[in-house]
């Protein structure tokens, strides 16, 4: 098939059907069934190019015939040639085209050292003079690019088709390495790429006024690009295919300036013809009509080079199996499309695009949206794309949920351009699609749903913002934050407004308007306005203190953003300026707000952490000191009037901040924080004494909810005793109250070893305080009526364990303080593990409440696990944790796992007997579930192979480094499974009741050396279905036959053992592993 041949048949087959009727059966991605690649075979025997297409023959005579659509007829050439006669061949076409290193086209470009510009006019001034040789090293320098050391003779381009000379090529590339110049990585194959680009374009660009007319150079050119676009050879075809689409876009270019030129000549023309016949000058008129005829004659010539090469190139490679592929040939149609749309933006080429942005490779889809971009963006081309738009509109929405995030950017961004050019063609649906992105994980989709926000709720018109009661005009954003909250509250699915604060912080003023936000709170509502419900107040609240603290830190909310981003100069410019405007207004409004919130503890929590972000020396710069007073008077009155945990523990982290020091207001929040303190303990000691005073005298006090300072005696005392008559919460709080008051003793230890204060009594007291808390805690955990006693003992217990481990050694004065747990402390811990963590899961009525459970006990867990981690327990202490690896892996898998990581890395032995002991337990409890019956077939014991399958997974694939550990889980495996052999009193040559054990091993067979499996191999042969464990792990040792079980007969048969010649001898390594007992605590 020729290539003239070729067009008839995808001309028909793309053109004379409905403009969008066909489906999408022809995705990216997908071959045609012709052939192994794409449709269309290599070009036939013979080259077609536009000369011969013309029936002309090479060189071109004077008068020629153009044609390169299939369809165009009649199309008559200029009754001259523009290009030079062929002349004779020198010195300069002869260096050109050489393949030799230094001298070749490929080369010079590669290294670039000479610019493009330069490299071309020498080009071209060689084709002047010997065309043939210039072509041949044009021809050479695309078959070079693609990574092919095959070479172009003239005797070659002289006799041979380019279809023969392209099978010689093919037949002389060396395709072993699978790479060639485009794909290939370094700074200098990515620089070659950029001028392989370049030089087509610019050669374009310097031939566009004769050159390209000649019917010599672009016949050929195409006609070779067209051929090794359409071969087999990945490299031929992408770097054809770039050269051709890149050639298609020069010549646009060329197009453009021909049009312009066009139009000027025809202006030019007109102006003479409406002169009168005195003032007209016949031979300028017959010269500009002879002008604009040459450029119409040109304008048709490109037409035609443009359509010949898009239909044989562009219509297969659209849909080529290599993305790359597919991906530049969506760049360059949208290119082509925005800079030449009078010929370009038609139904016709825009299906192309909207077919491939259904491809599954997620950079083509990619560049589908970037090229539409610019065309949606311009407000002269929205007529020609309501087709497109109408058909496609539904695939572009869906794709802003592409699992492919820049994607789902440009996504966006596109939906954004159609709303503003076709809005009337969006649905209520379509936005919401986009709406509910601004909840985003991911940043830049957010942030791109902002913009979309703003352009579709948030746009500034003629809306009067009206007035307050008091007849203060409000500002313009009034309305659009009223908006805002109404859709935070809509949100259902949403209750962060972290995340919709930073979507729309960056792209929308509204969000740092600090005036506008406290009027709504705090200004009575106009006559006109309606008032602000609970809810939207709440709503409200919550964004503004978002605003606040992203505008004061510049840090995106935890989930968005990098975990490590260095600010830059500017955003922390930005951010410093956000803070002092920020502050200059809180300082004055937040006590007012506090006063009108102050019953409120959901909208106080979030009021009172506004001063964490304030620019403290403003207060005095200022001349703020009476608004400090005020606000230091409204936290006092809250600690009196308020005792939620989360307003009480804000209101502390705010004090902490303000009574940082080096600031001038220290030392009046330094007095206002000692008078709060002094007021709690206070407080405490009447309330605990009048409840003791109640008791004392017989009667039955009401439960009082109180907080605690370091009171250590009296704290002590109420959690100590099992009996107490105080509520549980007020327990709660006395527990984790001594437990503050031990860390706190410790830091202040710590400050005074260093300062060189530090006495024998202090350390003494610290020390039996926390030798008392132990062991009452101990107590608590045994025997507390109440499970919330119980949880905060352990998690205090944990916790102190770590804070007073082995790294206080590193203090020399206070390293007698460390706690080690005794074997007691580590069962205690475990039991509480077993009984409050590895339960069954409960169907709770709310799946707030269930997750709220689920991770509590995962703390429980992780404080458990911290102890093994950070070596404070013993390795085997986590036999019982492990043993729950896979019944529980969806629950606590992530903590579990890394468990085992750290444990491997504390000691490798350890941690695989530590497995094998898990193994051990949990085959004593099968053993026991089957009553010592048939435990091979006993459900829980296919559990129990995929336990060990996943611990043998652990060790990944370095027999090297775990042979010491392996080989000490096999030992060990083996002695638990020939243990209790001589109990057996029934058949005392009979199997050991643990024998089946050695069937778990066996999934550890193949961690094994060769060396160590012929060690594990010298164990005595026995006969019988009972014996059938061994005879398995001893096959799997052999021929690591560990997946299938052999079947058997009753009766008893033997198998010759293969000796293997060239195994060695292995040493036997001495394990000091007989400290590691044969089960966990007993």
């Amino acid at each position: 098939m020729t290539p003239q041949v070729e067009q008839d048949q995808y001309g028909g087959a793309y053109m004379n059907q409905g403009m969008y009727g066909e489906p999408y059966a022809e995705q990216a991605g997908h071959s045609s069934s012709d052939g192994a690649f794409e449709s269309p075979p290599t070009p036939g025997t013979r080259r077609v190019t536009r000369s011969k297409a013309r029936g002309a023959t090479n060189p071109p005579p004077p008068v020629i015939t153009p044609s390169y659509s299939p369809t165009s007829t009649g199309n008559t050439g200029r009754g001259r040639g523009r290009g030079r006669p062929p002349g004779r061949k020198n010195n300069i076409g002869e260096v050109i085209h050489s393949h030799d290193d230094e001298t070749s086209l490929y080369h010079i470009i590669k290294n670039s050292k000479v610019s493009l510009t330069n490299i071309v006019d020498d080009w071209i001034e060689s084709y002047k003079i010997n065309r043939e040789a210039a072509l041949i090293s044009l021809m050479q320098f695309f078959i070079n690019a693609a990574g092919c050391k095959g070479r172009i003779t003239q005797q070659m381009q002289a006799t041979m088709e380019h279809a023969a000379i392209i099978r010689k090529m093919t037949e002389e590339f060396d395709e072993e390495s699978g790479e060639y110049p485009l794909i290939m990585a370094g700074q200098t194959w990515k620089k070659f790429r950029q001028n392989f680009c370049d030089f087509v374009q610019t050669l374009v660009k310097q031939c566009q006024y004769t050159i390209i007319y000649d019917q010599f150079l672009m016949d050929n050119v195409i006609s070779l690009l067209t051929g090794l676009s359409d071969s087999q050879v990945r490299a031929f075809r992408h770097t054809a295919t770039l050269g051709a689409m890149k050639l298609m876009t020069a010549l646009v270019d060329v197009a453009l300036t021909v049009s312009v030129n066009l139009d000027n000549t025809q202006r030019q023309y007109e102006a003479e013809r409406q002169k009168t016949r005195e003032k007209r000058a016949s031979d300028r008129l017959e010269a500009l009509l002879g002008k604009r005829q040459e450029l119409e004659e040109n304008m048709d010539e490109i037409k035609n080079m443009l359509t010949y090469m898009f239909k044989s190139v562009f219509v297969h490679r659209y849909r080529d199996t290599l993305p790359e592929i597919r991906a530049i040939a969506m760049t360059e149609i949208g290119v082509w499309m925005h800079k030449f749309h009078a010929n370009f933006l038609d139904d016709s080429y825009l299906k192309y695009i909207g077919w491939t942005l259904h491809d599954k490779v997620g950079e083509v889809r990619l560049r589908c949206l970037q090229a539409l971009q610019p065309l949606y963006a311009s407000e002269e081309l929205k007529g020609k794309l309501e087709l497109f738009t109408n058909k496609f509109k539904d695939r572009i929405v869906a794709m802003t949920l592409d699992k492919e995030y820049d994607v789902a950017v440009q996504a966006v961004r596109l939906v954004i351009s159609i709303l503003k050019h076709h809005h009337e063609i969006l649905t209520d649906k379509d936005c919401e699609h986009v709406y509910e992105l601004v909840y985003s994980s991911h940043r830049a989709v957010a942030q791109a749903a902002g913009e979309f926000l703003n352009e579709r709720l948030f746009q500034p018109g003629d809306m009067d913002a009206g007035k307050t009661k008091r007849g203060k005009r409000r500002l313009p954003n009034t309305p659009f934050i009223r908006d805002l909250v109404q859709f935070f509250i809509e949100s259902e699915l949403h209750e962060h407004a972290a995340y919709l604060v930073d979507s729309l912080i960056e792209s929308n003023t509204m969000m740092k308007d600090w005036e506008c936000m406290t009027d709504l709170l705090l200004e009575e509502p106009g006559p006109h306005e309606e008032p602000l419900d609970n809810r939207q107040e709440t709503s409200l609240i919550e964004i503004m203190v978002c605003c606040v603290k992203q505008a004061a830190t510049g840090e995106a909310p935890v989930g968005r953003g990098p975990t490590r981003k260095v600010s830059s100069l500017r955003e922390m410019k930005q951010a410093g300026e956000d803070k002092q405007k920020l502050t200059e207004h809180f300082i004055v409004t937040l006590p007012p707000l506090l006063d009108k919130y102050s019953a409120d503890p959901e909208k106080l929590a979030n009021l009172l952490s506004i001063p964490q972000h304030f620019d403290l020396d403003l207060y005095t710069s200022g001349r703020q000191e009476g608004c400090l007073q005020a606000l230091l008077v409204k936290l006092k009155y809250i600690v009196q009037v308020h005792h939620e945990p989360e307003v009480l523990e804000t209101l502390a982290k705010t004090l902490e901040i303000l009574c940082t020091e080096g600031h001038s207001i220290y030392t009046r929040c330094d007095v206002a924080r000692s008078t709060i303190v002094d007021m709690i303990v206070a407080s405490y000691k009447e309330a605990i004494d009048d409840w003791r005073n109640l008791l004392l005298g017989e009667e039955t006090p009401n439960a009082d909810e109180i907080f605690n300072w370091n009171l250590w005696d009296t704290l002590f005392q109420d959690f100590r005793d099992i009996e107490s008559g105080l509520p549980p919460e007020a327990l709660k709080y006395c527990l984790s109250s001594c437990y503050y008051y031990l860390l706190w003793g410790l830091r202040d230890l710590e400050v005074a070893a260093e300062t060189g204060g530090l006495t024998h009594s202090n350390f003494r007291e610290v020390r039996d305080k926390l030798d008392d808390f132990i062991e009452a805690s101990q107590i608590l955990i045994r025997s507390s009526p109440h499970i919330v006693i119980k949880e905060e003992a352990y998690v205090g217990l944990c916790d102190l364990l770590i804070v007073f481990s082995e790294q206080l050694q590193n203090h020399t004065a206070i390293g007698e303080l460390v706690c080690r747990p005794d074997r007691n402390l580590q069962i205690l811990l475990n039991e509480f593990v077993q009984t409050y963590v590895f339960v069954p899961e409960q169907d709770a009525e709310h799946d707030e409440h269930r997750i709220e459970e689920l991770h509590k006990r995962r703390n429980f867990l992780a404080a458990y696990c911290k102890l093994i981690v950070y070596n404070i327990m013993p390795t085997k202490a986590a036999a019982d944790v492990f043993k729950h690896y896979v019944k529980y892996y969806n629950e606590y898998g992530d903590i579990i796992k890394a468990t085992l990581s750290k444990a491997r890395e504390i000691n490798k032995v350890n941690c695989a007997l530590t497995m094998c002991l898990s193994l051990n337990m949990m085959f004593n409890e099968v053993q026991r579930l089957s009553g010592g019956r048939n435990a091979r077939q006993h459900e829980e014991f296919f559990a129990l192979k995929e336990l060990a399958k996943r611990f043998a997974l652990s060790f990944g694939l370095d027999a090297v480094k775990n042979r010491e550990a392996i080989t000490a889980l096999h030992r060990a495996g083996i002695l638990f499974a020939v243990t209790g052999a001589e109990n057996n009193s029934d058949d005392p040559t009979g199997p050991p009741p643990n024998l089946p054990f050695l069937e778990i091993l066996t999934e550890f067979t193949n961690k094994l050396l060769k060396q160590d499996k012929r060690y594990f191999t010298g164990m005595p042969s026995s006969r019988g279905e009972d014996w059938q464990p061994l005879l398995l792990y001893r096959n799997s040792l052999l021929h690591g036959e560990t997946d299938q079980l052999p079947t058997t007969s009753k009766r008893a048969y033997g198998r010759k053992r293969h000796k293997d010649p060239d195994s060695d001898h292995d040493q036997n390594d001495d394990l000091s592993d007989q400290e590691f007992p044969g089960n966990l605590y007993g």
